[in-house]
């Protein structure tokens, strides 16, 4: 299985190939991930990681159409960002965008009605979203993973609250 590891920093995955743009990272391809196309062929991977990237790139879409071109159909992009509630979200001034849990429906059959931004289509495997300790402890991170209709509801009017602290998403390419 081919792995790209997007923006994998000094912690790059084991038999992935990781790109990043700083010199003093692990990476076997030093590259701007603001610039597209990153030096690879179409389907060239199985599997794409951004773990605490897409944050930090200028355009989430473009970032999202590079990793649907790289990935073969079928394969899986893995995305991990913090929720924007969460303080890790406002204190990197690298951040250039604050997500939710619903910030890749775009790419998706409900894309709101905004699905021509893009014509990229994934399909979205998991979203599993990480609350801060105390809320983990009450119950409130089982009760937003496990009903769709509670997230919505705790996007809508928990959030502020209930903080978020980390997303994790998989999809799945489709072309």
């Amino acid at each position: 299985m081919r792995v790209l590891d997007v923006g994998c920093g000094i912690n790059k995955r084991p038999g992935a190939i990781g790109i990043d743009r700083n010199p003093a990272s692990r990476a076997d391809v030093l590259c701007d991930l603001n610039r597209t196309p990153y030096p690879f062929r179409e389907n060239s991977f199985d599997r794409v990681l951004a773990i605490h990237v897409i944050e930090h790139v200028d355009d989430v879409i473009a970032a999202m159409e590079e990793f649907h071109r790289l990935v073969r159909p079928g394969g899986t992009v893995r995305i991990e960002t913090p929720h924007y509630t969460d303080y890790s979200s406002w204190c990197d001034p690298t951040h250039r965008s604050h997500l939710n849990s619903f910030s890749f429906r775009y790419f998706g059959p409900d894309h709101g009605g905004f699905g021509y931004y893009s014509k990229a289509r994934f399909r979205e495997i998991s979203v599993r979203v990480k609350l801060l300790a105390f809320w983990r402890w009450l119950g409130f991170e089982f009760l937003v993973n496990r009903f769709p209709r509670y997230r919505r509801f705790w996007e809508h009017y928990l959030c502020y609250i209930v903080r978020g602290k980390v997303m994790e998403f998989e999809f799945e390419v489709v072309k």
